[in-house]
């Protein structure tokens, strides 16, 4: 794809003796918002630490912007301009949300306009500024996992889902940050276990099941198709209204 800020192409991950992912391929459109699916276990997170170069692909290629990330090293492919939110959301508990995010910004100074920003799409970064990012709550602490990540501009955004273990109020006001997001005209990869979610925010969708690609195609039209909903992800988008 000529517009495709990233492509997989066959990729293959083995992690010690397990062959975790088998010939993964997919396009992330730039200026979109793919999404990532698949039951647990599929292989979803492997892919975000594959691109990432935390696991080296076995095989395959991994192309970002035209340039071949594959055996890249993982500070290399950072300053590429990828951004990483890791489930596990990567914070440092005992720093102050301010120097979380100081520490984020590469020059070691915030630029206020972009700051001003990332405050409006996350207001509780501000009310908890000086506070340690220990003393947040789980939904709070995603918010400034993912401030953190977008600190500074990146054309590339790969987070492992964010609304995971998060009360109905803070995955809506999670929802509300993407939507925003993507009218800024981030490109983002997305793992996300929560279908409403995904559904609401997605503009394309791949959906990986045993560490293969099963489906690829527009999010509009796994939403609509509860039959295949079914048949890839065990649910149905009724059952998550």
């Amino acid at each position: 794809m000529a517009d495709a800020t990233l492509v997989l192409d066959g990729v293959q991950t083995h992690i010690g003796p397990y062959h975790i992912l088998h010939g993964v391929s997919f396009e992330v459109p730039k200026g979109e918002l793919t999404m990532l699916l698949g039951r647990n276990g599929a292989g979803k997170s492997t892919t975000l630490r594959t691109i990432m170069g935390l696991w080296q692909a076995s095989s395959g290629r991994i192309l970002f912007e035209g340039s071949e990330i594959t055996k890249s090293a993982t500070p290399d492919i950072s300053r590429s301009g990828i951004a990483y939110v890791p489930e596990s959301m990567g914070i440092f508990a005992g720093l102050t949300v301010q120097e979380n995010l100081v520490l984020a910004a590469r020059s070691g100074e915030i630029d206020k306009d972009r700051l001003d920003w990332i405050l409006s799409l996350f207001p509780a970064i501000k009310r908890f500024w000086a506070l340690p990012a220990g003393n947040l709550s789980g939904g709070q602490k995603q918010m400034l996992a993912i401030s953190r990540a977008i600190i500074e501009p990146r054309r590339l955004l790969l987070i492992d889902e964010p609304t995971k273990g998060l009360a109905p109020v803070m995955v809506r006001s999670m929802i509300e940050a993407f939507k925003a997001l993507k009218a800024a005209g981030e490109t983002i990869l997305l793992v996300e276990q929560n279908f409403h979610a995904a559904s609401v925010l997605g503009d394309s969708v791949v959906v990986v099941d045993d560490g293969k690609v099963v489906h690829r195609g527009a999010m509009s039209e796994l939403v609509a198709d509860s039959t295949l909903q079914q048949s890839l992800l065990g649910l149905s988008m009724d059952a998550h209204q």
